[in-house]
């Protein structure tokens, strides 16, 4: 594990906080009138998901994080609990409380590959593609004269979610969705 110095701690970066795994978010080094630089940080919990805003001094520095990754593949999401499995190793299962991914899993579905960040061995969270190919699996009509609101409608996507559509999007579409954001970005593929 390397050691990053105050204005080493950016963007991207995993860093062990209060023993502690943290992504980095944001940083930003500033110096106010005659007192020594600060770095400015937002920091993401990596296993809760909470962000805290940490100023770092001049004089401090922090380990960066033993983080490896591993592929895996989504099973399915029941009683509270998504469920993985390692790619290539199905009896290497494992568990996320849902409230700790369901901003990742409502774009997934079955066997769709994700990638699973680990601390000290130990997996603590998942990272999704930013873009995600997601069928239409309920749509309703677009009504003529509908466009006071702009032109959207709610459909109902393969994997659960439910998100907002310009009115052209029928049943069967497959949709390109930024899992960030939570938006559509277009339509892939039209229904045939």
């Amino acid at each position: 594990m390397a050691v990053l110095s105050y204005n080493e701690i950016l963007p991207k970066k995993v860093i062990d906080y209060n023993n502690e795994p943290y992504e980095v978010l944001s940083s930003h080094i500033f110096r106010m009138q005659m007192r020594k630089p600060v770095n400015q940080t937002k920091l993401r919990h990596l296993v809760s998901g909470k962000v805290i805003e940490i100023s770092f001094h001049q004089n401090e520095s922090v380990k960066e994080a033993d983080v490896e990754t591993m592929q895996a593949v989504y099973l399915y999401t029941n009683r509270g609990e998504s469920w993985f499995a390692e790619d290539g190793n199905p009896k290497n299962r494992f568990s996320f409380p849902d409230d700790t991914v369901a901003d990742k899993t409502k774009w997934l579905v079955a066997n769709a590959p994700v990638e699973v960040l680990l601390y000290e061995e130990k997996p603590v969270t998942i990272k999704t593609a930013i873009k995600a190919d997601i069928k239409v699996v309920d749509a309703p009509p677009a009504v003529k004269g509908d466009t006071a609101q702009g032109g959207t409608k709610q459909v109902t996507l393969e994997s659960g979610a439910i998100l907002n559509v310009p009115l052209f999007i029928n049943e069967g579409d497959i949709l390109r969705v930024n899992t960030d954001t939570g938006e559509y970005v277009e339509r892939m593929e039209k229904a045939k």
